[in-house]
């Protein structure tokens, strides 16, 4: 039953996601795409932060809202609470090497998918 509410909550993020993509900004600096994670970084604060404090939240609208709505919404919102985390845990040294690997890697990642494409074409 957990994915329809993932599933869901995907649906309605990925919604989100593109109605901002919409909005009408000419820039060269990607300011709907930093506007978007941070969007989705404080509302996954949110989400785990009344879902942790409070023990009356179901664990589906968690589902929903978390994996779904910010996962489609944005995965950035996902590696920031992550981050977020293991700096709140004192887990700092682990913090810095997942944030430094998370963007080191993605990028290298691009990287190779717009090599690979290139081998495609």
């Amino acid at each position: 039953m957990g994915f329809v509410f993932v599933a869901l909550g995907g649906a309605v993020g990925a919604m989100g996601r593109y109605a901002i993509s919409l909005l009408p900004v000419k820039t060269g600096f990607p300011i709907l795409t930093l506007m978007t994670n941070v969007i989705g970084a404080v509302l996954i604060g949110f989400i785990a932060g009344i879902a942790s404090d409070s023990g009356e939240v179901s664990p589906n609208t968690v589902l929903f809202w978390k994996t779904g709505v910010c996962g489609g919404f944005t995965t950035f919102s996902t590696f920031s609470l992550e981050a977020f985390t293991l700096f709140e845990n004192k887990a700092y040294l682990s913090g810095g090497i997942y944030m430094l690997l998370s963007v080191a890697c993605c990028l290298a990642g691009i990287l190779l998918g717009k090599k690979l494409s290139v081998l495609v074409r």
